[in-house]
């Protein structure tokens, strides 16, 4: 089965209402309003740059991801690039003071070689005293165990109809990478729609390891978006990277 989640307009419809603003939003905008410039790499729907903008921000704005569906909504935020691609395909030199990914895009990352080639891309976009910032789940935490058909989300879309979601991950959960179905229930939708995703969850020591190849270090680090620090048990690691001036 394909991965629809992205790529399909009725799905790309409900990100949304799936997905609404949050803390993590929040924590994200108060960075976005705080420079000039800014690249959003996965940017989906385009919420956290059309807020930015709704809001005054008055500088360079940009939004990248390979999605055309997901483009599709982020174009009815106006006043914003909206590019269709990835960072293997795009070139940016020193362009953008702060470089972010959120919604946990950071995950799909999954081979070694295409998470190199992603922050050598990022690390090229940013300026000299720029910042990377981006969040990825702590593998510690597991939260793919409650990932399970039990827990099943209902929304209403545009016309009134319940959509019922739930996730059920592939076992076994092997090298930090889980694998997932998310199964959508519409009225209209027979049979329902479902897309098959695999994240990668990495360790904050593998992580920084990473980060330091591609010639970042880490500022600042947090567990959750109350900017808690990072603990062991924490839900989140939230980074903060600099390009490393050595």
């Amino acid at each position: 089965m394909a991965d629809h989640s992205f790529s399909d307009l009725s799905l790309a419809a409900l990100y949304d209402t799936l997905n609404p603003w949050g803390p993590g939003d929040d924590f994200y905008l108060d960075l976005v309003l705080s420079v000039r410039s800014v690249l959003d790499v996965g940017c989906g729907t385009g919420q956290l740059l059309g807020r930015a903008r709704e809001t005054g921000h008055e500088g360079r704005l940009c939004g990248l991801d390979p999605a055309a569906a997901m483009l599709v909504q982020a174009r009815r935020r106006p006043g914003v690039e909206w590019v269709l691609g990835d960072l293997a395909a795009t070139r940016w030199e020193r362009e953008f003071d702060l470089v972010v990914m959120t919604g946990h895009a950071f995950q799909v990352l999954l081979g070694e070689d295409q998470l190199r080639e992603a922050l050598a891309a990022v690390r090229q976009a940013l300026a000299p005293d720029g910042r990377f910032v981006f969040e990825t789940r702590n593998p510690a935490a597991r939260a793919w165990e409650r990932w399970t058909p039990e827990h099943v989300r209902e929304v209403t879309d545009a016309r009134g109809n319940v959509v019922r979601v739930w996730q059920d991950v592939e076992t076994p959960v092997v090298g930090g990478r889980v694998t997932f179905t998310e199964t959508f229930v519409h009225p209209e939708w027979e049979p329902p729609r479902v897309s098959r995703s695999t994240l990668r969850f990495l360790g904050p020591d593998a992580l920084d390891g990473f980060l330091a190849e591609a010639g970042f270090v880490v500022h600042e680090r947090f567990g959750d978006w109350g900017r808690g620090p990072f603990t062991p048990a924490a839900p989140e690691i939230i980074t903060v990277a600099r390009p490393d001036r050595q």
